[in-house]
């Protein structure tokens, strides 16, 4: 009996280690980075921040995070306690590209990253952080921006400089609409720091903010009845803000959430990668109809050649039959014409320019008939032995020496 009752004890024991790990592990994979969307998130509503609970806490801003089945809604803005002395917290952020809007989750570390520029007020005003700095293990609250109770907590300061007369209250980074800022050297000096990823407390309030159905932006519309709480997972009591206002006149998205929701990142680079093999093929066939129309061409030529071919032995043909010279004619017009008609099916397009070409090929016959005549001119020299007859002109010369003997 004893031995079940601790088998039991380990069992309940391991149940209790489980559960909570793998809430945590569905909530950090919906809060981290892999989440891409077609349409982007509403505007930020407009509200007020929760007292601080107590000393260690850090505020934390709301934003709209995002649901396969029912679209965008809304993270409650909190205060959350500090992992460890001397971290912030960076705000996640959605940010567009290549036609998507992918979220990259928040973190924790000793210096406020990049966050898309977002204006998440109460000392996030686009760029690091105004609200309080660490002085030695204590946590110290700018009053300016921080919403605390002097009174129990005494390690505050005031400093106006870092207000931000920001009122934009658009809730994504790029894109047409979007806040259009990138992350300075110093920021991405940051992004290389050792992070924590989001506590436990964060993701159950993500999850806890993901069954609420009054949270989702499509019953809302923008304007959420929890903005912000005093602590995670709280959404009822003294501390639940309600929103005065939507950041932006709220549109429905054209398209279901179904039909919005995108694969992760990698799988997105994978996708891409098969479209480009898939349109690679499709741009294969073009490439070989335009270079394969020059394959067709020398087939066409090598069709051609042997065309010539009967028509060097036309010529030959004739060339036996020089004494019957007009029998020649019709044979080689007889035969000159149907080449064109074998060379017709291959490419009825160029058989036009190959018969002009073979046309001029059966005149060759001629040249044996021109061949004809040169052994007459051959010939003509023979009786042109009487030329030299006229150089016995030189009589003439000595009738011209008498002449010279007049003179003398």
């Amino acid at each position: 009996m004893k031995q079940q009752r601790a088998v039991r004890f380990l069992v309940f024991s391991l149940l209790l280690l489980v559960i909570p790990a793998a809430l945590s592990s569905t909530s950090s994979a919906q809060i981290g980075i892999g989440i891409s969307v077609r349409i982007g998130p509403p505007a930020l509503p407009v509200y007020e921040q929760p007292i601080c609970p107590g000393v260690g806490f850090l505020w934390t801003p709301g934003y709209w995070a995002w649901d396969d089945d029912d679209g965008y809604y809304w993270v409650p803005g909190t205060w959350v306690e500090a992992p460890e002395p001397g971290v912030l917290w960076t705000p996640g952020y959605w940010g567009w590209n290549d036609g998507v809007y992918a979220w990259n989750g928040g973190y924790w570390g000793p210096h406020v990253g990049f966050y898309g520029g977002i204006n998440y007020g109460f000392g996030y005003g686009g760029v690091g952080f105004g609200g309080g700095e660490w002085r030695g293990g204590a946590f110290f609250y700018n009053t300016a921006v921080m919403h605390v109770d002097t009174v129990h907590i005494t390690n505050v300061y005031v400093n106006k400089t870092v207000i931000v007369n920001n009122e934009s209250h658009v809730a994504f980074n790029g894109g047409q609409g979007g806040v259009q800022a990138r992350a300075s050297a110093q920021e991405e000096t940051y992004a290389h720091e050792r992070h924590t990823p989001p506590v436990a407390a964060q993701t159950q309030h993500q999850h806890a903010a993901s069954q609420n159905k009054a949270l989702f932006a499509s019953n809302n519309h923008g304007r959420p009845a929890v903005a912000a709480t005093a602590k995670p997972g709280e959404f009822s009591g003294h501390g639940v803000v309600a929103a005065k206002a939507a950041g932006a006149p709220y549109h429905a998205p054209a398209i279901s959430p179904k039909a919005a929701r995108v694969s992760s990142p990698a799988a997105n680079h994978a996708a891409a990668s098969t479209a480009a093999k898939k349109s690679t093929p499709a741009n294969r066939p073009e490439t070989a109809n335009k270079g394969g129309a020059k394959p067709v061409r020398p087939a066409e030529n090598h069709a051609a050649k042997p065309t010539p071919k009967p028509s060097a032995s036309h010529e030959a043909a004739p060339a036996r039959e020089t004494k019957a010279r007009p029998a020649s004619k019709p044979m080689a017009h007889n035969e000159a014409r149907p080449a064109p008609k074998e060379a017709a099916p291959k490419a009825q397009r160029e058989a036009a320019p190959k018969e002009s070409h073979s046309a001029p090929k059966p005149q060759k016959p001629s040249a044996p008939r021109e061949s004809a005549p040169k052994p007459a001119r051959s010939a003509a020299p023979k009786p042109s032995a009487p030329r030299p007859a006229p150089k016995p002109a030189a009589p003439p010369k000595p009738a011209n020496e008498p002449k010279e003997h007049k003179g003398r």
